[in-house]
């Protein structure tokens, strides 16, 4: 143990301990801006400096460890002006349009200028404005990056996908695209994490927001919307609404008040999810010819685009299923239009999603396959949802509870725990082992498959044979994974892999809160629903029952295929 005083307080540290870490353990927390512990601890920012008695330069707090005596002082006069002036030259290298951002009130360099009291800024601004496709669904403005540093160290060291690295030196020092490349001519997994770990708004997603309220003041159109299982895990941070309000009741509550015609359930379209995953997984393994192994999930496009673009060679791996969302909008556009009895294309199909690459996914040539246009028309991020309630001026706080609309919105456990990583793998072997046995097992028996380690193996017995499963989150793992696989040092039979860490719940189109992980916050809620549910099975959902009866036929069938798999 290390002895130490900050701030007249005497403390003691294991050693090794940063600077940054040992004030926090006693409530002190030292300002910064380019700081994520474990990933990036590299000192860009220099916010984070502290006054060391009986030295003349400060020092930063966040890579210095502690030594035996010292004595620290975190906000002395010296270190406010020297504070002052390191974030007065990064604002002049900053588009300060806060009105117009979408980060303003979510700002780390916002709030840090206010605590500061920076009202002007004293040296000439300089800012670097440079192109980008702004129909692509991640975007970046230069002119608000402030060369942190964090989403070339998370994409590097978390996703290992190594899109973003630094261009130029000195004062026209940057960071763009990798090797020179424009962000379509990249193997970006439009996972967004970058974006949920920028303390600016330098990165964010495709504003889809000006859509939806067209389609919602065009008479002639018939808005559905629905809603991913993660969403209701995090909707109520960005609206600044406790927990326990946070209901799944007012989230649609919420969206019946801002004006769509119908308000769906995603889960429902998970609990399909099941049906023809489990089902095509029970096939694979029925089938002594069939070579493709382990079976990987596809529910998360960020993770298939990763396959695609990195090991394109195993893409025949991945489940033919088609993700949540995109079965949702199918069904929507088919037998729901059926329902009632309208042309498909005056249905516009909006989704509710935790990811951005969901907006990319539903773009893809194989989610056109109702007839009426693409399938999902939108997709809108959580933060994205939390902007349409904030510009409708509704206080969720008030609403009643409501339910989600019928057919497509009854739903069971199995569906929820979709949001979290495990949870598709937990929720297709409760569906397969019914399949197999002719009797349900009870709810949790899978529950082994649960974790938020970044990577977890368990197996099961499952029709007199042992099923080996693993489950993988975060794109690193994903990729020491495929090279485990490879090198022939591990064997899986079904292989879940969701690409932000902590599976949706964790995803890039949360609600952003400046260096904090809720992913592990998240994912109880949605296995404390999960337990709530009357239903915990999705072959037991009536609505599905009653879709395969008046519709679909049964799983893996014609009709199921055409609407429900992709072909290529």
């Amino acid at each position: 143990m290390v002895t130490l005083t900050i701030d007249n307080r005497k403390i003691s540290v294991p050693e090794g301990t940063t600077i940054m870490k040992a004030a926090a353990s006693v409530g002190i927390m030292i300002p910064h801006l380019c700081y994520l512990e474990g990933i990036n601890e590299i000192s860009a920012c220099k916010v984070c400096v502290v006054e060391m008695q009986g030295k003349t330069k400060l020092i930063t707090a966040c890579n210095n460890p502690v030594e035996e005596g010292m004595v620290l002082f975190t906000n002395s006069p010296k270190v406010r002006s020297v504070r002052r002036t390191n974030v007065e030259l990064i604002l002049s290298q900053h588009n300060s349009n806060c009105a117009t951002c979408v980060r303003s009130g979510n700002c780390n360099l916002q709030k840090l200028s206010n605590d500061l009291g920076i009202i002007d800024i004293p040296y000439e601004k300089e800012i670097t404005e440079m192109p980008w496709n702004n129909s692509f669904p991640l975007i970046r403005d230069f002119g608000k990056c402030i060369k942190c540093m964090r989403c070339v160290q998370f994409c590097d060291k978390v996703q290992d996908l190594h899109i973003w690295d630094v261009q130029n030196t000195g004062s026209r020092t940057t960071v763009d695209v990798s090797r020179n490349r424009r962000i379509e001519e990249s193997d970006c997994s439009i996972c967004g994490q970058c974006i949920t770990h920028c303390p600016t708004g330098a990165l964010r997603e495709r504003d889809d927001t000006a859509k939806v309220f067209r389609a919602l003041a065009d008479p002639e159109t018939i808005t559905v919307v629905q809603v991913a299982p993660a969403v209701r895990a995090a909707w109520g941070e960005a609206l600044d609404l406790p927990a326990y309000m946070a209901t799944e009741g007012r989230m649609a509550a919420a969206l019946k008040k801002i004006g769509f015609d119908y308000v769906f359930d995603t889960n429902f379209s998970a609990d399909l999810t099941i049906m023809e995953e489990g089902n095509e997984l029970l096939a694979r393994l029925a089938d002594p010819e069939e070579k493709r192994w382990p079976m990987f999930t596809s529910c998360c496009p960020a993770w298939v685009r990763f396959l695609k673009s990195q090991y394109p060679d195993m893409a025949d791996h991945l489940s033919t299923a088609k993700s949540p969302q995109q079965m949702f909008g199918a069904v929507a556009k088919s037998y729901f239009a059926e329902k009632i009895g309208v042309d498909p294309g005056k249905i516009c199909s909006i989704s509710i999603m935790p990811c951005v690459s969901k907006k990319m996914e539903a773009t893809l040539p194989d989610m056109y396959s109702a007839g009426g246009g693409a399938d999902v028309d939108i997709v809108l991020t959580t933060r994205e949802f939390a902007r349409l309630v904030r510009a409708e001026h509704i206080a969720p706080a008030l609403l009643t509870e409501e339910a989600f609309d019928s057919p497509l919105g009854e739903s069971t456990g199995a569906g929820v725990i979709f949001g979290v990583t495990g949870g598709v793998m937990e929720a297709a072997l409760r569906t397969a082992y019914y399949c197999v046995e002719g009797v349900n097992p009870p709810a949790d028996t899978f529950s082994d498959v649960r974790g938020f380690e970044g990577r977890r193996e368990a197996e099961f017995s499952l029709g007199g044979r042992t099923l080996r499963t693993c489950t993988v989150s975060g794109l690193k793992n994903a990729r020491d994974l495929i090279e485990d696989l490879r090198a022939g040092t591990v064997h899986y039979d079904f292989v879940e892999v969701m690409a932000c860490p902590g599976g949706c719940v964790g995803g890039g189109g949360q609600p952003i809160l400046d260096g904090v992980e809720m992913a592990d916050v998240r994912g109880p809620r949605l296995y404390k629903l999960d337990e709530q549910r009357p239903l915990r099975f999705s072959h037991d959902n009536p609505g599905i029952k009653k879709l395969y009866a008046e519709y679909m036929g049964a799983p893996l069938g014609e009709k199921a295929h055409q609407l429900l798999h992709t072909h290529n």
